[in-house]
């Protein structure tokens, strides 16, 4: 008999004023919550495929698998070769819009009746008080990555562990490359394996 944890719904606030502000790209922390029988986990073989029964094996999902995969072999488990495995490590993820922020401007211009002089002031025009206004500004959209990863015995189908790795970034910036998050959310699932059993911690 497979026995499974339920996560549950799990609502994930974009807020990014904690790990990155709207016009650098400094890298958010990563939440993860795992679930596991409180018992060693034995080292043996392990096969990697999709965690749905529909998956695709497409090269973002290999980023995905192969990242969970080095973190493993780093635990002490092997990949399997043509054999069968011990055990099925089951890889899903999820990329998708969270909204977006507002971009600070790198140049503002201040007009008003003080005439004044015209030069930089911090990276803006000054003319005197009164009205500002940027130049430049926008939004920029925020991108929620999840990673999702179960394994299981494969002599009785029994799920031993299971986990979910979830973390935001900005578009166009270095963390928001899938292979980087792919490398990050696995590396912060598997830190301290098996973990705590029903805890969300933030990985810095």
């Amino acid at each position: 008999m497979n026995k499974a944890f339920g996560f549950g719904l799990m609502a994930v606030a974009a807020v990014l004023a904690s790990g990155c502000t709207t016009t650098g790209s400094r890298v958010r922390p990563v939440d993860v919550t795992r679930f596991h029988l409180n018992q060693p986990v034995a080292r043996g073989t392990f096969s990697l495929e999709p965690l749905s029964t529909n998956g695709v094996v497409s090269p973002e999902f290999q980023n995905y698998a192969n990242a969970v995969g080095r973190e493993m072999e780093k635990l002490g488990f092997v990949r399997a070769g043509t054999g069968p495995s011990d055990l099925i490590v089951a890889v899903g993820f999820t990329r998708a819009t969270r909204g977006f922020v507002e971009k600070r401007p790198p140049v503002s211009i201040g007009l008003g009746a003080g005439g004044g002089g015209g030069g930089w002031r911090g990276g803006g025009v000054g003319l005197g008080g009164g009205v500002g206004f940027g130049i430049g500004g926008g939004q920029r959209e925020v991108i929620g990555t999840e990673m999702m990863v179960q394994i299981r015995r494969r002599s009785d189908g029994t799920t031993i562990w299971e986990a979910r790795a979830i973390t935001d970034s900005l578009e166009n910036t270095p963390g928001a490359q899938p292979v980087f998050q792919a490398d990050r959310l696995a590396n912060a699932m598997f830190r301290n394996f098996p973990g705590e059993s029903g805890i969300t911690t933030t990985v810095r």
